[in-house]
């Protein structure tokens, strides 16, 4: 499905698509529908608003999110001390940091700022950095039917250096999507002979990140992919709190789905 939106160059109705198909909307679409046939077709009408509203309530519960989070997504476990360790001597290797978005303008700094979820990525990425002395790379430029600016590379290497104290080794400013962060990112390391990438995104991201980079590693100089993903759940046991529906779990529902649907799609 990706390479269909490429090959008709149609790829900037990707943000639209996703938009369509993801939560709240189709459940607000049911409920609409249903209104709509409630003096027609009583039964179906009362069938489509429940499951809106159903769907609606569970999308916001901690209990569904997460259960779709971990069984959509299927996140690897965070690397461990030891393969940490491991690392620290581990020749011809690089830290890369994929992009989760930027902010134009952020009006505090007076700038352009990351994301919070970028901003966590690059964190989590020095942090590796750090302890295993391994040089950075960040891989993030302008998304399809963003608005022109500053790309992320820009502006995770000035983040990087002020408010990190880490300069950053390499940034790939011209990629769009987590295809095209694959592709010229191995490109431009494989350049300056880097043979194994770290590869840090959020849990949710990382099976589709490996999946683009194993394809564009696979292509060429032999390249070994190892997964650091972050930000995953302390714990994954459910409590009874966790079916108090909340509107920020709407969001990590959506996630799930379009991480889903983008694997699916071959994005």
């Amino acid at each position: 499905m990706n390479d269909i939106f490429l090959t008709l160059g149609i790829e900037a109705w990707k943000p639209v698509v996703g938009a369509l198909l993801l939560p709240p909307l189709p459940l607000l679409l049911l409920i609409l529908v249903g209104a709509r046939l409630m003096f027609r077709r009583r039964l179906l009408a009362w069938l489509l608003i429940l499951l809106g509203v159903m769907g609606l309530y569970l999308a916001c519960t901690a209990a569904v999110s997460g259960l779709l989070l971990r069984g959509l997504t299927k996140p690897p476990p965070a690397l461990a001390a030891a393969e940490i360790g491991t690392l620290k001597r581990a020749p011809r290797t690089a830290i890369v940091v994929l992009g989760g978005g930027r902010q134009l303008l952020a009006p505090e700094y007076g700038v352009s700022n990351l994301h919070q979820r970028t901003t966590e990525r690059l964190r989590y990425g020095i942090w590796l950095s750090r302890e295993t002395n391994l040089p950075l790379a960040y891989s993030g430029g302008i998304g399809h039917g963003a608005k022109e600016g500053a790309t992320e590379a820009e502006i995770a290497a000035r983040v990087a250096e002020r408010e990190f104290g880490r300069p950053l080794r390499w940034t790939e400013g011209e990629s769009r999507d987590t295809s095209e962060n694959a592709r010229r990112t191995v490109a431009l390391l494989r350049k300056d002979g880097i043979e194994q990438i770290v590869l840090v995104t959020h849990d949710y991201h990382m099976r589709r990140a490996l999946r683009n980079f194993e394809r564009a590693a696979a292509v060429g100089a032999p390249m070994k992919i190892v997964a650091a993903p972050m930000g995953l759940p302390s714990s994954t046991r459910i409590e009874a709190r966790d079916w108090v529906p909340v509107a920020s779990h709407m969001q990590v529902t959506a996630i799930a789905l379009h991480e889903w649907l983008g694997y699916l799609a071959g994005a």
